[in-house]
């Protein structure tokens, strides 16, 4: 579907509408979400509130960035959400007192096996500043101007830890050892 279709669902969104922007944007969205948490479950939950939150408030999309951009946006702000609120960190700090030793879930290591390439776990080492930013760069190719706006900092402020996101994955990809046989 064209980004400009869109705009003919401002006022009121139908299913059909729904169900297309959800095949269009759904796996962009999950993506991100289960970078900014690492949790495939939260991600699952995250994604399913982002799409509510489009659907009953798809009036207030200006048009100002592409609905990409205002999907991803929301996807941000809840996975914020997310992480702060004091259930999650009861139920992750948990998951990792006891399930540490466990082996990992058929799913975690289905997970393992799609990645496309390794660099993947190193960009999931970095913290959350680090790794948002250059998954909207490499993943979403978001322009400096939408990272911005999505991130709620300057482009400047984007430069700046895209740089140093660049500098952090350089520094652990050499020390990797698939880097050696490289």
């Amino acid at each position: 579907m064209v980004e400009k279709d869109y705009w003919k669902y401002s006022e009121s969104m139908n299913s059909e509408s729904f169900r297309d922007l959800m095949l269009t944007y759904g796996q962009d969205v999950w993506n991100y979400a289960f970078f900014m948490t690492r949790q495939a479950y939260l991600a699952d939950d995250i994604s399913q509130d982002v799409f509510f939150k489009a659907y009953s408030s798809i009036q207030t999309f200006r048009g100002e960035a592409s609905i990409k951009t205002w999907l991803i946006a929301i996807t941000r702000n809840i996975a914020i959400n997310y992480r702060r609120s004091a259930f999650m960190r009861k139920v992750i700090l948990v998951e990792r007192i006891f399930y540490k030793d466990s082996h990992p879930s058929a799913e975690n290591e289905a997970l393992g096996c799609g990645q496309s390439h390794p660099i993947w776990d190193v960009v999931l080492k970095l913290p959350l500043k680090y790794r948002e930013v250059l998954i909207l760069d490499a993943k979403y190719e978001l322009t400096m101007k939408e990272m911005s706006s999505v991130l709620g900092i300057s482009e400047g402020a984007v430069k700046s830890r895209l740089s140093r996101a660049r500098q952090k994955v350089a520094a652990i990809w050499k020390e990797e050892p698939e880097y050696e046989q490289a």
